[in-house]
């Protein structure tokens, strides 16, 4: 009877254990139920706005009402964009249709807070009014959607620190360059709420992380509010000292939030992707892995890979004529560029289409050429290789001149590992890996953002805050790549229609479609991939054409209304914004800051 009475004890108590087991939320799901009050915050806000158009409310609290819908939403973004990207993306994607990825015949219409802003800001006309609505009957479905994703998703705590500091990287490269809050200009506002949302995290996490550090907690506390308070003190978006909150208040929680992540052990990413899981802040060293931008593990790069792809570059054996190499066309002591408007063509009869871009840096993106034609360094090479008139040469060709060269068969052994290690694809693999390699990365911007404060003058600084601000290049040249590859994860890349002149200073557009030739679709009629702005002192002429010959024009065409004032009434453009007004100090002090995203390393590499 006694034994009995144990084990029915026993028996009870396990069942208690695992009945207070089950009851006890866990810090992911005390983040989950967080994100979910937060989901319906910014539900009720969405709808107070359309229940106030419906009553043709005064246009101020019509705005008012945007405002505070739109820092709602901010506080469940970090979560929202990790791990609904879709559902976010019609909430606040940006204002332009794109192709559907699945049907090339479709094009998805813009949705969500980009596209209710300009019917609201500036001016709040009553005019707007269907559309106002019929804008907001879209969106309101998307919160719905999104608190039942949410409500269905696993949270995870390492997934939860990683969406906290990606969020803080999205804050420093759209969030404070008025990305999604272009007219509006509430930018500041809205970054603040966003880290409301990873204070309000934190807390969940107070007691583990005192357990670990007693001072860590504290200094992320201070650190989020010491954030908090600068966004919040500045009402001016132009005014707004960018370099300033990066580097001091930004980049300083940053790497507090990745501490945090390692002392409670949750910060492990076995995952290949581009920007890595364990990069301190975006301007650290090393925080880019180019092999996330290959098609297989099998692709990655290797030191055997690099060589001797380094050494195809430079030998004219890969063209038909056996006298153009990569490097004819893309020097290194031009940063990979040839300096001319148009390379002649391989026969010298005629000219490329577009200007040499650089290869620095080009295996960080996910699209390459200004058409976003290929998404892979190998079948760059392909086109390249085969197109008549640059090097008017062929795979299979080049192979069988490569296998009667010993040295070449020496190199391939070594670079991979099949047996038969001369095939087309690893010659092509191995030139992708070289120029995976040419990663340029250590100007005197990087130096400075990284503790060297002797780096950049006042003049520059001012130059790098009106490139992130008033100037809005950093709404397209997104930092810390100033390309088009679009932050902060790094795996898509965006294209622009913005009117280039084919004359300097004379009206009327180039004749290069761009995109559009690839598939006939207007949407990308004249849209050109967004090229980076790191080691262009070095690539002069610019633009796909090579219509400008100096940074001051470039400067000067955006300050005239871009392809605006270049006479481009095109009913795409991505950038039909006004003039921006800039003093010409100010367009001198844009121009000098770009001017340190020099990186000479990698420049002055010798051929062979």
């Amino acid at each position: 009877m006694k034994k009995l009475l144990i084990i029915c004890g026993l028996a009870m108590l396990t069942f208690w254990l695992a009945c207070k087991q089950q009851h006890a939320q866990t810090n992911a799901q005390k983040v989950q139920a967080y994100q979910l009050e937060q989901v319906k915050m910014a539900d009720s806000a969405i709808k107070k706005l359309k229940v106030l158009v419906e009553q043709d409310a005064p246009a101020p609290a019509v705005q008012q009402a945007c405002k505070e819908a739109r820092l709602a939403y901010k506080r469940t973004e970090f979560l929202a964009e990790y791990y609904t990207p879709l559902t976010a993306k019609g909430i606040n994607g940006a204002p332009i249709p794109v192709m559907d990825d699945n049907d090339q015949h479709r094009t998805d219409q813009p949705e969500g807070f980009q596209v209710l802003e300009p019917l609201l800001f500036p001016n709040c006309d009553k005019a707007n009014k269907e559309e106002l609505l019929t804008q907001l009957g879209i969106m309101i479905p998307s919160f719905k959607r999104l608190a039942q994703l949410t409500q269905s998703q696993e949270l995870a705590d390492a997934q939860v620190f990683d969406a906290l500091r990606l969020e803080v990287f999205r804050i420093v490269t759209q969030g404070i360059t008025g990305f999604d809050a272009a007219i509006a200009q509430n930018s500041m506002a809205e970054a603040a709420s966003s880290l409301s949302a990873v204070k309000s995290v934190l807390a969940i996490y107070q007691t583990q992380l005192e357990e670990k550090d007693k001072s860590l907690y504290k200094t992320l506390l201070s650190q989020v509010d010491k954030c908090r308070k600068y966004l919040l003190s500045s009402n001016n978006f132009n005014s707004f000292n960018r370099m300033q909150f990066i580097k001091q208040l930004a980049n300083p929680l940053c790497v507090s939030l990745l501490k945090a992540a390692q002392t409670l052990g949750v910060n492990k990413f076995p995952e290949q992707r581009a920007l890595r899981a364990d990069a301190p802040t975006l301007f650290s060293p090393n925080v880019f892995n180019a092999d996330a931008y290959t098609s297989s593990y099998d692709a990655h790069s290797s030191p055997a890979k690099v060589a001797l792809g380094k050494r195809l570059f430079y030998d004219p054996i890969l063209s038909g004529n056996g006298k153009r190499s990569c490097a004819s066309c893309h020097q290194p002591q031009k940063a990979f560029t040839d300096g001319l408007v148009k390379s002649e063509s391989i026969d010298g009869k005629s000219h490329l289409l577009r200007n040499t871009p650089t290869l620095l840096n080009a295996g960080l993106q996910p699209g390459l050429f200004y058409d976003n034609r290929v998404a892979f360094l190998e079948d760059q090479a392909t086109d390249v290789i085969n197109n008549r008139n640059e090097m008017h040469g062929s795979l299979p060709a080049a192979m069988i001149r490569l296998a009667k060269d010993t040295q070449y068969q020496q190199l391939f052994k070594q670079a991979f590992t099949q047996s038969n290690a001369l095939t087309e694809y690893n010659l092509r693999n191995a030139l992708g890996s070289y120029i995976r390699s040419l990663v340029s990365l250590n100007s005197p911007f990087d130096r400075y953002m990284r503790g060297n404060n002797k780096q950049l003058a006042p003049a520059e600084i001012n130059g790098f805050n009106l490139f992130m601000g008033k100037a809005k290049c950093a709404t397209c040249h997104f930092t810390p790549l100033f390309n088009g590859t679009v932050p902060p994860n790094f795996s898509s890349i965006e294209t622009e229609v913005i009117g280039v002149p084919a004359v300097a200073g004379i009206p009327g557009i180039d004749t290069d479609k761009g995109k559009y030739e690839l598939r006939k679709i207007k949407l990308y009629e004249y849209a050109f991939r967004t090229p980076t702005v790191r080691n262009i002192a070095l690539t002069a002429p610019y633009m796909h054409n090579g219509v400008f010959k100096t940074l001051e024009e470039v400067v000067d065409f955006y300050n005239k209304g871009g392809g605006l004032s270049a006479g481009g009434n095109l009913s795409n453009l991505t950038l039909p914004f006004d003039k921006l007004d800039l003093t010409p100090q100010e367009q001198k002090d844009i121009v000098a800051f770009m001017k340190k995203l020099t990186d000479t390393s990698i420049v002055g590499a010798k051929s062979y």
